[in-house]
């Protein structure tokens, strides 16, 4: 068995779903932001559900799913485009046991299942990255790209580099479920 990985309980909200959301966190809009269930969004992890649509009532913005972790100092932004003059945001639907490494910024359209980012990448704008892929680290992924399912995409730009084993999908829903349970508050004094 792993180490716990410890954490403050002063630092991190624990929600009714269990996620976990470290008070050094930026959550603007939180609102427009859907968290399936333990999910870990670390300190200084920055998602911007503030950038919307514009229009009337709630819009989801960002939805991430089960067992996600957004790693510290990361970005996530919704993507946008200029349309016939008009100006939007995009909303990002991100699946579930979902793994983002440090100060990676994502701006994609979508991302499946049992996805493991690395860190220091940059998953540009409207990408698609496809069930149980891999982005090795500082993998900068260019607009518009579609990742295809268990496919890992490295370099700068981000181009395929293997195919990835069936077991993947197995592989990476252990190691999420693991981590959310090693990711435990320090015991009390």
């Amino acid at each position: 068995m792993d180490p716990p990985i410890y954490y403050s309980r002063a630092e991190f909200i624990e929600t009714d779903t269990g996620n976990k959301v470290s008070r050094r966190a930026t959550i603007a809009g939180p609102q427009n932001i859907i968290l399936g269930g333990k999910t870990i969004i670390s300190s200084g992890a920055i998602i911007r559900g503030d950038l919307r649509r514009t229009g009337p009532g709630h819009a989801v913005v960002i939805s991430l799913g089960r067992y996600c972790l957004v790693g510290e100092g990361c970005v996530m932004r919704p993507p946008y485009k200029t349309y016939r003059g008009n100006f939007n945001y995009y909303p990002m639907k991100i699946g579930d046991h979902v793994h983002i490494g440090a100060n990676t910024i994502v701006e994609a359209a979508q991302i499946g299942n049992h996805v493991e980012i690395g860190k220091n990448c940059v998953i540009g704008k409207f990408t698609i990255i496809k069930d149980c892929a891999k982005i090795s680290d500082n993998t900068i992924i260019p607009p518009n790209t579609v990742v295809p399912a268990l496919s890992l995409f490295s370099g700068s730009p981000g181009r395929f580099a293997e195919d990835l084993p069936e077991s993947t999908q197995e592989v990476v829903e252990s190691s999420t479920k693991q981590y959310y349970t090693r990711f435990q508050p320090l015991p009390e004094q």
